[in-house]
């Protein structure tokens, strides 16, 4: 890891400001409310959790992308047998929150609630992986922290790595083949598609906050995924230095492969993306692109105003409403932004999205 000047390790994101000659203030505002938001949950929650629970936080929080007006997004993971405590549980820990004053989780059901790790480790794929259990699932791998004690989280995290990993025939079989997660890459595709159409679903359903979701469809879910896309890519982006031939002639041993991929985990999305923006033949015309129209993004949720217009703004005036117009060109300029890094400039990466993202 790059150092500065006095010693201090430079994070990704540093160093893509320095090769792009830019500041975000709004993304180092969000990280530091991130950061002491964790530290007052882990006091307010230190003697609220189980041995056999982790308390999970996701969205924005887990990402680094806190601002004034978000959702807390958490829930109680359950590595274990059902107690009929847990519920109780839940309920001291939401009135907890509320107290706190935290805006608290939307209404799917997918947070604010218990996550019992079996059906998010045994469905995978199957007739009972619903929306919510893969939803679940797939933010656990890639925006998903612990407040206070993390041992329920990490095993999940590593068991659920390691199905998808043993689970992935032929993954790590053949010297020439790039060492590529299929069955991950492909959960993660399906969990980003849903998330697409389940946003026109919640727009007939609800009558209100189609703005809001609509901003972060085009930036934060869309990162989200883009995340989930390096992780797959990561071995063969990142992890090349660490290849070791097994006596069977594969490059990492199954193992290796898992504890790599939750190392590529613990990077959070926008730090996921600047390292991959680090690379040589990436242009810091790009890096502005992309950093550029996210701290656009991220000081627009830190508006009151201007959050609250998007929750509130009807259908029929999408089309004049000024504060949408921003939306819409925020996520064109980071969509172009994200077709040049992928498609235009490096032909690892264009090589990659073309074989595996796309077919």
């Amino acid at each position: 890891m790059t150092r500065d000047k006095g010693g201090a390790p430079r994070s990704a994101i540093e160093r893509i400001g320095e090769k792009a000659g830019r500041s975000w203030p709004s993304i180092e505002a969000a990280a530091r409310l991130s950061a002491e938001t964790r530290a007052r949950l882990a006091a307010l929650l230190r003697e609220q959790i189980p041995c056999d629970t982790s308390a999970v936080v996701f969205g924005s929080l887990a990402r680094g992308e806190y601002t004034t007006g978000s959702d807390l997004d958490w829930t109680l993971l359950i590595d274990g047998q059902a107690d009929e405590g847990h519920f109780s549980q839940v309920q001291a820990i939401t009135k907890i929150l509320r107290e706190a004053k935290f805006h608290e989780p939307g209404p799917t059901g997918v947070f604010g609630n218990v996550a019992f790790s079996h059906p998010i480790l045994h469905q995978i794929g199957g007739q009972e992986d619903t929306n919510k259990n893969t939803t679940q699932r797939i933010l656990l791998l890639l925006e998903s922290l612990a407040i206070g004690t993390p041992d329920a989280h990490e095993r999940v995290l590593r068991l659920v790595l390691s199905r998808y990993v043993e689970d992935d025939r032929g993954l790590l079989y053949g010297s020439k083949r790039e060492i590529i997660p299929m069955f991950l890459l492909n959960d993660i595709v399906r969990y980003w598609r849903t998330v697409a159409v389940d946003f026109v679903y919640k727009q007939r359903e609800r009558s209100s906050g189609w703005a809001l979701r609509n901003a972060k469809l085009r930036m934060s879910r869309k990162l989200i995924f883009v995340s989930g896309l390096i992780t797959c890519f990561g071995f063969e982006l990142f992890g090349k230095d660490r290849a070791t031939w097994t006596d069977d002639g594969d490059r990492i041993s199954t193992p290796e492969f898992v504890r790599f991929l939750r190392e590529r985990i613990r990077v959070t999305p926008l730090e996921s993306l600047a390292e991959v923006l680090l690379r040589p033949s990436i242009s810091a015309e790009t890096a502005r692109m992309l950093f550029d129209s996210y701290n656009a993004f991220l000081a627009l949720l830190s508006n009151e105003e201007e959050r609250d217009r998007l929750k509130q703004l009807p259908l029929d005036e999408l089309g004049s409403d000024p504060t949408f117009r921003r939306v819409r060109d925020i996520g064109r300029e980071f969509q172009g932004g994200l077709n040049r890094l992928f498609f235009e400039e490096d032909p690892e990466l264009r090589k990659l999205i073309q074989t595996y993202g796309v077919f």
